[in-house]
């Protein structure tokens, strides 16, 4: 918010250096984003004076030698000059020794071709001014001799851009950031006088103007006032409103609307002025909009409302979007001769919501969502009933109405001072406490046992607890003023989560692998989602109130962000084509939609690297090894799960050439593989990519086993071959487990170390849907090198238990 230093100068007597007020409001807890300065800006030994005596300097053409008077106190000057455009007796700002003007340029004595220069006559650059820049400024009036120079030429400013906090709606104003200030350097506020008001037996006759307000949604609008007001005459705003008003950055319109803009800024209520003419049937309704209603705003936009939308209409049409902005339909125009006015509480969530569904931020929206003070509205209208009368001519009517009632406004606090020392943990004074308080309006009643009663003013709805007048009275105190002492606490060292440490050794074992990290966001578009995850998973996951229409989403992968980094790599040509990422995502698992810890990596095949020498690059089961060793850390073993080819709906991977691990139950899924090609080909990407994902559920994270040393042989291994006829859609991983269960229990006093695949193969002598697959089995004991009797008679036993209790055949 932008608050103007000459502007809060009208309710608080202020004397400080912006920079120093920028200090106390940071202090009060009003972060200062930045200052502008605007005009001349605070000057020391800047000064009027008048020129005496003009002479030519002996040792250039083009410079002056002037006698310059600056005032009793000071005393004439001998001051060398460029300008031309002066003449003797004109009076201008003159530069004295130790002033130092905009961008840092210090006056001091001098010399100039050997002539002394006891200072300098400015031009308007030179002190900020604005003018003609051609020479020196001459000062018009004949101000009086040796008069500070920003006494002159008062119209500058400085400009502070605050970061008010949302609970404090109160400051959005000058009246509300006067008054902290006030409080700061204990002053008074000055609150600007109502005048000219007449009383309602004085007021003139409207009725043929304004027939009343009927509000139909008092839940959303508990109080509306009316004002109307005849006569007017419709112009330009007087200077010094339009220059309150271009100082934070509005543009004046015309007399009437600047002073609704003027009285927001300056009370903090928002308000709006209806041309009366524009009002079907002299009669205001405050009703919820209809479905689909539409009206077109001030912006020149047409607005499609909903019923839970309320507006300010008239008996035909809408007028208003309640709270958030008026209709092109009743603007004040050139024309207007009449106005109601129209001062209103709404429902602070009310305001939010349409604000948001609109995707429309305004002025007065922000300050209706925060919470307007209800107490305040009639000081309000008053306030801006008596400028208009003031700039804009007019009479008002004894037809104004209000509709509701102020809310019984009792806040009350209890609190003792040791309480406040005690949280505080400094000795603070039961005076100093009670100072604090006072300075913010707040008023205190003490009992027989010392405890105090704080009422709140109405403006200050956050506080509301005994800690919240805790961090008022340390503010007003000064929170520079609380003496340092020795914190101490005692504390136990813990571990790691469990996740951090799982996303640590899944980031540590990636990077060993050649890979670099990615941070990607969080939420992703619409057409992203419903592109690699369906229509079904991007409505689940879309959030009611999206910060962009890029971010509409909770992500359910990894892997869309991820390739868009890898395509970004590709077209600045880096050579980076692996990447990794560890963060959250969002799936639906037993019917519900969960949140879920997850890895995933990436690697192209390809790209716009170039090389003497062709590179080898990953495939399949180097992928579908890292998933295994990731899943690893999560306790996870996944060689106990089966595996199944991903499905033609699953758009994200290429059918045939990618794989599915789930368990419901266990709480993980993973996929790896070959990303879908026409997918990747979409997004410009070059070659294939390879990648996998692995996701669980953060409750259902286990500790993976410790590893325990086991004994290794010092003896050979026998091995023994086995073909086996399975159905063609039977994953080897599957046949490799079958076997090993079987082996595992077939032999005595030695085992079977490894069963692996050797050979898979389909064709002739083969039947039709069936293929073979071949396995080798190493058989080692600890103490002793195998005879091939014992080998052949535990190689025999899986045979037959192969055929009798497995669905596979064993192939001659």
């Amino acid at each position: 918010m932008k608050v103007s230093l000459k502007w809060l100068k009208r309710y608080v007597d202020l004397d400080e250096s912006p920079k120093e007020l920028a200090a106390s409001l940071t202090l009060l807890g009003f972060e200062v984003d930045d200052m502008e300065t605007t005009g001349v800006p605070p000057l020391e030994n800047v000064v009027v004076g008048e020129v005496l005596q003009r002479d030519p300097h002996p040792d250039a053409d083009k410079l002056g030698v002037c006698r310059v008077d600056c005032g009793p106190e000071i005393g004439e000057k001998s001051i060398v000059c460029g300008a031309s455009n002066y003449k003797v007796g004109d009076r201008v700002p003159v530069a004295l020794p130790g002033a130092e003007l905009p961008g840092g340029f210090k006056i001091k004595e001098s010399k100039l071709r050997g002539v002394p220069s006891a200072g300098m006559m400015c031009g308007a650059s030179e002190i900020g001014a604005s003018g003609d820049d051609s020479g020196l400024l001459i000062l018009d009036g004949r101000p009086e001799l040796g008069t500070p120079i920003n006494q002159v030429l008062t119209d500058s400013d400085t400009i502070f851009n605050l970061e008010v906090t949302p609970n404090r709606p109160d400051c959005l104003s000058h009246i509300g950031i006067a008054r902290e200030l006030a409080a700061w350097y204990r002053r008074d506020v000055k609150y600007p006088e109502v005048n000219d008001i007449p009383a309602k037996a004085d007021r003139a006759n409207g009725e043929g103007i304004f027939k009343g307000v009927s509000v139909d949604a008092e839940e959303d609008c508990p109080l509306y006032i009316a004002s109307v007001i005849k006569g007017v005459k419709v112009g330009p705003s007087p200077k010094w409103l339009q220059e309150a008003l271009t100082s934070i950055g509005l543009r004046p319109i015309n007399n009437v609307v600047d002073v609704t803009n003027f009285v927001m800024h300056e009370c903090g209520n928002p308000m709006h002025a209806f041309d009366a003419r524009d009002i079907d049937g002299g009669k205001i309704v405050v009703r919820h909009a209809g479905e689909g209603e539409a009206m077109h705003t001030l912006d020149g936009e047409e607005r499609k409302l909903s019923s839970r939308m309320v507006v300010i209409a008239d008996q035909s049409k809408a007028l208003a979007v309640a709270g958030v902005m008026g209709g092109q339909n009743s603007e004040v125009k050139e024309d207007t001769t009449d106005l109601v006015l129209e001062v209103a509480y709404f429902k602070p969530s009310t305001i939010r919501w349409v604000s948001k569904k609109l995707a429309l931020s305004t002025d007065s929206s922000y300050r209706f969502e925060r919470g307007v003070d209800p107490l305040s509205l009639r000081y309000a209208t008053e306030r801006a009933i008596s400028l208009i009368l003031e700039t804009a001519g007019g009479q008002l009517c004894s037809n104004g109405v209000t509709v509701g009632n102020e809310p019984v406004w009792q806040t009350e606090v209890e609190i003792t001072p040791d309480w406040i020392r005690k949280k505080s943990g400094f000795d603070i004074g039961d005076a100093e406490i009670r100072e604090a308080l006072e300075l913010l309006d707040m008023s205190i009643s003490v009992d027989g046992d010392n405890v105090w009663t704080v009422s709140i003013p109405s403006y200050r709805g956050d506080l509301y607890r005994p800690v919240d007048l805790l961090e008022e009275v340390l503010r007003i105190y000064g929170t520079d003023k609380i003496p340092g002492g020795q914190v101490r606490a005692t504390a136990t060292t813990a571990g790691d989560s469990p996740i951090t440490q799982f996303n640590r050794k899944a980031a540590s074992f990636l990077i060993g692998q050649n890979f670099a990290e990615t941070v990607t966001y969080t939420l992703r578009s619409a057409a992203e989602q419903k592109l690699w995850a369906g229509h079904v998973s991007a409505e689940e996951l879309a959030l009611l109130n999206p910060i962009s229409e890029d971010q509409t989403q909770l992500r359910h992968s990894l892997l869309p962000g991820m390739l868009e980094v890898l395509h970004l790599n590709q077209s600045r040509k880096t050579g980076a084509n692996r990447f990794f990422e560890t963060g959250r995502v969002f799936r639906e698992l037993n019917g519900k939609v969960v949140e879920m810890v997850a890895v995933a990596f990436l690697e192209c095949n390809g790209g716009t690297e170039r090389s003497w020498k062709d590179r080898t690059f990953d495939d399949f089961y180097a992928a579908k090894q890292r998933i295994k060793t990731i899943a690893g850390y999560a306790g996870i073993d996944l060689d106990k799960f089966k595996i199944r080819e991903v499905c033609e709906n699953e758009g994200a991977w290429q059918e045939g050439h990618s794989a599915a691990y789930e368990e419901p139950k266990a709480g993980f899924f993973a996929r790896v593989g070959l990303m879908s090609l026409p997918r990747v080909k979409e997004m410009d990407i070059q070659g294939e990519v390879f990648g996998g994902i692995f996701c669980y559920l953060p409750e259902r994270l286990r500790e993976p086993k410790r590893i325990k040393f086991k004994p290794f042989s010092l003896f050979p291994a026998s091995s023994r071959d086995l073909a086996l006829v399975v159905d063609k859609n039977e994953p080897a991983e599957e046949v490799v487990r079958a076997v090993s269960k079987i082996a595992s229990k077939a032999t005595k006093g030695f085992e079977v170390e490894k069963v692996s695949v050797f050979d898979v193969y389909e064709g002739v002598g083969v039947p039709e849907g069936k293929k073979s697959v071949a396995v080798t089995m190493s058989f080692r004991a600890l103490d002793r090198t195998l005879k091939d009797k014992e080998v052949n008679k535990a190689f025999e036993t899986i045979q037959n238990q192969v055929r009798e209790n497995s669905p596979y055949s064993i192939r001659d």
